[in-house]
């Protein structure tokens, strides 16, 4: 499946004539530091497109018109590009176009064969150039119209990092949410202008952090280190529970682990968790990997909040709340690759509407703790198969100066690949 956001996709879905377009990488170092292709590009062009800041590297001597960008920039791209195909047209981009740049959409649109791109070198390598460090090493993590939550699930003591910054105010920012999560001792490099002549570098630890805003281009490196009080937020399955903002309903985290062993996130798959209660299966199907996305349908508009903010306090502030009963909430849903029913198994219709939209070789399991539920269960079982299982988890009390089992309510999974083709059970 695809990892592009839905921005991208709706782009993508149009097509346009085939004109002489190329997308230009310039960095900070402008016209000086283009090579001559790039720069006959330039001169060839009766159109160049990019911001204010880019345009301004372009000096006089190109004669091309000079169009800035509309905000927002992907749904005018379409419009803007067919308005512009009747000659040379110029884009450009900040150093290569083709990382966290404009480079993917526009050939999404016209086609490779249409589109010419050439880079330059990206702000990440010549970060990873000034800092002695590998690039390949190195994740990077772009806070450019994105909210800093979406920094949290990289940050890992021991772990460097790089920080594409939305503008000056993205280093402040980011060292307040170390603070928070318990990375205070992390050190901190804003790496501004790089290529420039004007190019500088400010160090620091997040926890002393007080440098008024410099340069809106920059690049922030971090070296995680944890104070040693915050909790530990390992990317496997099966968080605490007391890393959950709940009013009891939380799949518990022995069971939860199980759960999202079954469902077998990969890359890229959308998962629809109906009856999300706390929003943790949600949560750690996206926490497996940056490019999993969620669904979780929540009847409750308090249960609903308290997902959005769990998932923003566990990195994944991209999980879509669907705030509804389940099966009406479900009609017209992005199609799933995995379900998950935590809840409303006695509702008619709600496995009837997660079996119809779910995909062919989709993945769908289903938790209860009541006589009633499993029975539904039961039944499902009898006619598609899949497995059932029995899980139950006790855990250690005091019982005076001894300790003894304390019993949990044993949990009913009833999981089922559905099947492909004409491998459907009669």
């Amino acid at each position: 499946m695809s990892n592009r956001t839905q921005a991208e996709e709706t782009v993508t879905t149009q097509r346009h004539p085939a004109s002489e377009v190329t997308v230009v990488g310039i960095g900070a170092d402008g016209w000086n530091g283009l090579g001559l292709p790039a720069q006959n590009a330039l001169h060839r062009a009766d159109t160049v497109i990019g911001s204010r800041r880019q345009l301004e590297l372009v000096p006089p001597q190109v004669g091309a018109r000079r169009v800035g960008w509309p905000s927002p920039l992907l749904p005018a791209l379409p419009g803007l590009l067919e308005e512009h195909a009747g000659g040379p047209l110029v884009v450009l981009a900040s150093g290569d176009p083709m990382f966290f740049g404009i480079g993917q959409a526009i050939t999404g649109l016209l086609g490779t064969g249409a589109v010419t791109v050439l880079p330059q070198a990206s702000s990440v390598s010549l970060a990873c150039a000034r800092l002695g460090w590998s690039v390949e090493d190195v994740p990077v993590v772009s806070l450019v119209g994105r909210p800093l939550a979406a920094l949290r699930l990289d940050v890992h003591d021991g772990r460097r990092l790089l920080v594409l910054s939305g503008d000056a105010s993205t280093p402040a920012e980011v060292a307040a949410g170390l603070r928070q999560w318990g990375f205070g001792p992390s050190r901190m490099t804003v790496l501004e202008q790089l290529g420039s002549p004007a190019e500088r570098s400010l160090a620091g630890t997040a926890e002393t952090w007080d440098e008024p805003p410099g340069d809106a281009l920059n690049v922030l490196a971090l070296e995680c280190v944890t104070d040693g009080i915050g909790p530990r937020l390992s990317l496997t399955a099966g968080l605490d529970d007391e890393a959950y903002e709940h009013d009891g309903q939380l799949t518990k985290r022995e069971v939860r682990a199980v759960t999202l062993a079954v469902l077998a996130p990969i890359p890229g798959e959308l998962l629809w968790d109906v009856g999300g209660g706390a929003g943790s299966i949600g949560i750690e199907w996206m926490r497996a990997h940056r490019s999993c996305r969620a669904l979780c349908i929540e009847s409750d508009p308090a249960r609903g909040q308290r997902i959005a903010t769990n998932a923003a306090a566990l990195g994944v502030p991209t999980l879509q709340v669907v705030t509804g009963r389940a099966p009406a909430a479900l009609a017209g849903l992005p199609t799933p690759d995995a379900v998950f029913v935590g809840g409303g198994l006695t509702v008619e219709g709600t496995l009837e509407a997660c079996w119809a939209a779910l995909r062919p070789g989709g993945r769908l399991v289903a938790n209860t703790v009541t006589v009633e539920s499993e029975a539904v269960l039961a039944q499902w079982h009898s006619s598609f198969g899949g497995e059932l299982r029995r899980i139950s988890v006790s855990r250690g009390r005091p019982v005076g100066r001894f300790t003894g089992w304390d019993p949990g309510m044993p949990v009913t999974q009833w999981s089922v690949v559905k099947p492909r083709g004409n491998q459907e059970r009669t």
